[in-house]
């Protein structure tokens, strides 16, 4: 499957903001946002002066910012849009919650990996089991009560047990509860809207899908 393979700070100059994408080093002042907040290439300084971005080009920024957060190609993509829309809510709402309960994104959340990407290998490696079934589909989507266990193989992987010391510092969100001594997750509610710190317009996606 086509996956984008370059340096991935790019990605979160591009568009701005912190996309959480190289793990640790998002949470440090060697961030690329920290050190250079503007875009990258030749005229990337003068990018946002020399042109403002309206319409249709700042909704497809937004949805290129949250494919990239999330990690989703654009089928994909419009795949999860198409049964957000379908859903009883806010389509936008909908959205974002079906991409926070993919399981790349909860073994994140919970500390397991230091970055999405770093999760995603982890479920597809087999180092999780949900409900006591071992699941390698990072785009499973997790339900109300669904219990996330690390394999008992995996607990002492060092990649893993790094990762988990450097939760502490960045925290769980309040619809997942973190059994550390057992290497368990536990999701104890579906996400909602406030859970999701990173600055996201979801109004400007469903208005670019909905042309």
């Amino acid at each position: 499957m086509a996956r984008y393979t370059g340096p991935v700070c790019r990605l979160c100059r591009r568009e701005g903001t912190k996309l959480f994408l190289k793990g640790q080093r998002c949470f440090t002042e060697k961030c690329a946002i920290e050190k250079r907040n503007y875009a990258p290439g030749e005229h990337g300084r003068s990018f946002y002066r020399r042109r403002q971005v309206l319409g249709y080009g700042q909704q497809l920024r937004e949805k290129q910012k949250v494919k990239r957060m999330y990690g989703v190609l654009e089928n994909q993509f419009r795949r999860y849009f198409k049964n957000a829309a379908r859903g009883k809510g806010v389509t936008g709402e909908i959205l974002l919650q079906l991409l926070e309960r993919r399981l790349d994104n909860v073994v994140f959340r919970l500390g397991f990996g230091s970055s999405r990407s770093q999760a995603r290998q982890f479920v597809r490696h087999g180092h999780f089991k949900v409900n006591g079934r071992k699941v390698n589909i990072p785009s499973f989507l997790v339900k109300k009560n669904d219990e996330i266990a690390l394999h008992p193989s995996s607990r002492k992987n060092p990649l893993i047990l790094s990762c988990m010391e450097d939760v502490a510092g960045r925290g769980v969100p309040e619809w997942l509860h973190l059994d550390r001594d057992n290497f368990k997750g536990e999701v104890i509610d579906l996400p909602k809207r406030e859970d999701i710190k990173v600055p996201i317009e979801e109004s400007l996606i469903v208005e670019l899908y909905s042309k």
